[in-house]
């Protein structure tokens, strides 16, 4: 593996995450080993280090460390998604431990941690995790509502395990991702699926949403974010372009379609957002799963905000 040092790890953004409620972000390595096709950061720099060409950052530790303990020292504490732009577990962690590593510096200061994850590897480190869970201070504006100091999901864009194998070839089966979170569930994690993203004309349907949505109770996730496809760049490695080899194998007649949904547009027209939000909505309400992390006097939290990578909810 490639190795590069930096400058800085711990990103802060601009404003939090309304969906996972991060203010920062932190990426133990560039590129990601699962190779899903439609990642948002195929189209970006990033973009070709997604497998043989993955970089690991050799010094991340030791700035880590050092921007931790400012930003704590400043009492600037939020949760912190690790693995934002890449699979904090993808298969590289079980020999490089990068994230293991971070993680230890997240208890040190004491920062709750958020994780999306596609692989089983994220069961090593529950222990490490309870103690984070345990002992992360939250925000001031988040203590009445989160009260957990870790919160971990996995993505689902279909439960269909063919489709799946093509579009994200080295991350785990759709049924084994959710048996996963079952086990983090009975270990006492707040835990919850991202159906991100889903895919047009192919996830779309009332029939596949609901089978997404039923399996995620069925195996006791306590929210589900339901968010839209971006497809980026128009380069050999860009989201775009893949994207588009995969509906010629699968099925040329709908490249017309996503043609005239996309256009020269990398995001989804708000019209069709909006039909999904209302059916994923009504799916979550009959199957009693909110649609946020957050909720109100115990009742389903929801929220009608797009951001830049079409996020519902």
């Amino acid at each position: 593996m490639l190795q590069k040092q930096v400058r800085s790890i711990l990103n802060k953004h601009k404003q939090r995450d309304g969906w996972f409620l991060t203010d920062y972000s932190i990426n133990p390595y560039e590129g990601c080993s699962c190779n899903c096709l439609y990642c948002y950061i195929r189209g970006s720099k990033y973009g070709s280090n997604m497998d043989e060409g993955l970089v690991i950052k050799s010094n991340a530790l030791e700035i880590l460390d050092k921007q931790l303990h400012a930003r704590a020292k400043k009492g600037q504490r939020g949760f912190v998604a690790v693995g934002s732009a890449t699979d904090a577990y993808m298969h590289h962690e079980e020999k490089y431990k990068l994230t293991h590593e971070m993680l230890k510096l997240l208890l040190k200061y004491r920062f709750p941690v958020f994780i999306t994850t596609k692989t089983t590897l994220v069961l090593r480190d529950i222990d490490l995790l309870k103690q984070i869970d345990e002992n992360a201070i939250l925000p001031s504006d988040l203590r009445n509502t989160v009260d957990r100091g870790v919160i971990l999901s996995t993505s689902i864009s279909s439960m269909d395990p063919g489709i799946a194998y093509i579009l994200e070839p080295r991350a785990e089966p759709p049924t084994e991702r959710l048996k996963t979170l079952s086990q983090l569930k009975n270990q006492g994690f707040l835990v919850g699926v991202n159906a991100i993203p889903i895919l047009p004309f192919i996830s779309d349907t009332h029939q596949h949403l609901e089978r997404i949505i039923a399996a995620a109770k069925e195996f006791g996730a306590h929210y589900i974010l339901v968010g839209g496809l971006t497809l980026f760049g128009q380069q050999p490695a860009d989201s775009r372009t893949l994207y588009f080899n995969f509906l010629r194998r699968y099925d040329a007649k709908l490249i017309p379609k996503y043609e005239a949904l996309y256009g020269t547009n990398s995001f989804l027209p708000k019209h069709y957002l909006a039909k999904l939000n209302d059916t994923a909505r009504a799916l979550c309400a009959k199957y009693e799963i909110r649609t946020s992390i957050l909720t109100q006097h115990g009742q389903l939290c929801e929220r009608n905000t797009t951001d830049t990578q079409g996020k519902l909810f």
